[in-house]
C-alpha cells in the first residue's frame, strides 16, 4: 500500500512510526482520517425544497402568484413570532388585520367555502399555511371554510348578506360546533344537543366540545337535533345570546395557538331567522365534512413539508465530527424517508383535488383515504425529523418540535384515523364494520 500523506506533516510522520494493534496499518488509519477531514461542506448546497416532484408546476402564473403570496406572508409575518404564542397558548390577535388582508388579496370575493380557489389551488393554499404553522391554518379553516362555508352553502341570501361581508374582512370571527363531549365519532348516529321550535324561536340545549376559535368568535354555527323529526338542523348563535356559555379548553399539547372551547347551551333562544335553511339532515353536514377531510389531508401534507424542510435546513448547519450531519448515511436515510412520505402525500392530494375539479364533487371514501393515509405518513415524517434533531428536536426554536406536537391534533380531527379507515373499508368491500 502506498504511503498516505495526512493533512499535517508532523501527524503523518508520527503515524508512520506507531505500531497499531490488531493488524491495522498506519496507512489504513491515515486513509480513515483523510476521509473524515476531506468531507467538508460543499461550496454550494442544493436548495431546501419540499416540492421534489414539482407539483406546483400544475399552477398557472396567476395561481402561482397566489401561492407565493401566501408563502411569503407566512414566512415573513408568522414564522418569526408563532413559537412564543404556541408556548404561551395564546392567539396572535395583532396578526389578524394583516392576515385578513392577505386572505382577501388571494381568495378575493370567491365563494366562502373550503374549496374557494378551486380544489387544487385551495389545497395548495392549505398546504402553504400549515407548512409554517398548522394553528394558523386551523384558524383559517374553521373561520373561512367551516363557519363562513356553512353560511354560504346552507344560508339564505339574507343571511349571507347579513354575516359574510364582515366575516370576509375578519371583523367578525366564526366558529363551528358539531362534536359534543359525549358524541365524537358517533355524530352521524345522533346528536345529544337538541333544538325545539316555539313559534318563530328555537330553544337549544346541550353541550359542544373542541370548537375552534370559539373563545374569540362572534358567530357560532351550531348543529343540533330537532326533537320534532330527529333530524340535524343548523343555527347561527351570536355571542352574547343568553344561555350561551364559552369556556376556553386548557391543557392542550397540540395546536396551542388555536383557541378551542367547551360550550354550554342552556335554553338558548335563537330566532328562526338564524336557522340555516339548507341543513335538513346530517347528510347535508356530511357533504361539508368530505371537503373538510380533503383539505385537512393537504394541511397534513403542509405540516410534513414544514418538518422536512426545517429538518434539512438544520442538518445542513449542524456540525459534528468536523462536517455537517447531512454528510452521514443515517441522517441521509432519515431525510430521504421523510421526503418519500411527503412526496407520496403531495401526489395523492393533488390527484384527489384533480378528481374533485373534474367531477364537481368529492366522494367520502376518497376524502377519507387521503385523510387516513396522510395522517399516518405525517406522523412518520415529523417523528423522523424530531429524532434527527436529537435533543434539539424538543426545542421550539427549531420549529420541528411544534410540527411534531401539532401533528397529533391533525391526526384526530375531521374524523379519526379509525373512522376514516372504516369509511374506505365499507366502500371497497360493501360491508359496514363500524359496529
Amino acid at each position: 500500500m502506498a504511503p498516505v500523506t495526512l493533512p499535517f506533516a508532523g501527524l503523518s510522520r508520527l503515524f508512520q512510526q506507531v505500531k497499531f494493534p490488531g493488524g491495522v496499518s498506519p496507512q489504513e488509519i491515515g486513509l480513515l482520517l483523510k476521509s473524515i477531514t476531506s468531507k467538508r461542506r460543499p461550496k454550494h448546497l442544493p436548495p431546501v425544497n419540499g416540492d421534489f416532484y414539482d407539483i406546483l408546476d400544475v399552477l398557472s402564473d396567476e395561481e402561482r402568484a397566489i401561492q407565493m403570496a401566501i408563502r411569503t406572508y407566512m414566512e415573513e409575518r408568522v414564522r418569526p413570532v408563532i413559537g412564543s404564542y404556541w408556548e404561551r397558548g395564546d392567539f396572535p390577535h395583532e396578526l389578524v388585520p394583516s392576515f385578513a388582508a392577505m386572505i382577501q388579496n388571494t381568495f378575493g370575493s370567491r365563494p366562502y367555502s373550503l374549496d374557494a380557489l378551486g380544489p387544487v389551488l385551495t389545497g395548495i393554499a392549505a398546504m402553504e399555511l400549515a407548512r409554517v404553522d398548522p394553528s394558523m391554518y386551523t384558524f383559517w379553516g374553521v373561520h373561512w371554510g367551516l363557519s363562513m362555508g356553512s353560511i354560504w352553502m346552507f344560508g339564505s341570501d339574507e343571511q349571507k348578506q347579513r354575516w359574510l361581508p364582515a366575516m370576509e374582512r375578519f371583523e367578525k370571527i366564526g366558529t363551528w360546533s358539531l362534536t359534543e363531549p359525549e358524541v365524537g365519532s358517533a355524530t352521524a348516529a345522533g346528536l345529544l344537543t337538541t333544538a325545539r321550535r316555539e313559534d318563530d324561536v328555537w330553544i337549544i340545549n346541550g353541550a359542544k366540545k373542541w370548537c375552534g376559535n370559539a373563545p374569540i368568535a362572534d358567530l357560532n354555527v351550531v348543529f343540533a337535533r330537532d326533537v320534532a323529526d330527529n333530524q340535524v338542523k343548523g343555527f347561527v348563535v351570536e355571542r352574547g345570546t343568553p344561555g350561551y356559555h364559552v369556556e376556553k379548553l386548557e391543557g392542550k399539547i397540540a395546536l396551542r395557538v388555536v383557541q378551542n372551547a367547551n360550550i354550554q347551551l342552556q335554553n338558548v333562544r335563537v330566532p328562526e331567522a338564524n336557522r340555516l335553511p339548507g341543513v335538513t339532515a346530517f347528510r347535508d353536514v356530511a357533504r361539508q365534512l368530505a371537503m373538510a377531510r380533503a383539505i385537512v389531508a393537504w394541511a397534513m401534507t403542509g405540516t410534513a413539508m414544514g418538518a422536512y424542510e426545517r429538518t434539512l435546513a438544520y442538518a445542513n448547519e449542524r456540525i459534528q465530527f468536523g462536517r455537517p450531519i447531512t454528510g452521514f448515511q443515517l441522517v441521509q436515510s432519515g431525510l430521504v424517508s421523510m421526503l418519500g412520505n411527503l412526496t407520496a402525500m403531495q401526489s395523492l392530494c393533488l390527484r384527489l383535488s384533480q378528481i374533485a375539479a373534474r367531477d364537481g364533487k368529492l366522494s367520502h371514501e376518497r376524502a377519507s383515504l387521503a385523510k387516513a393515509f396522510c395522517g399516518e405518513k405525517m406522523r412518520e415524517v415529523v417523528a423522523t425529523g424530531r429524532g434527527l434533531l436529537g435533543g434539539n428536536g424538543i426545542l421550539l426554536e427549531h420549529d420541528v418540535a411544534r410540527y411534531f406536537a401539532d401533528a397529533e391534533a391533525l391526526y384526530s380531527y375531521e374524523g379519526t384515523h379509525e373512522m376514516n379507515t372504516l369509511i374506505v373499508g365499507r366502500a371497497i368491500t360493501g360491508m359496514s364494520a363500524f359496529i
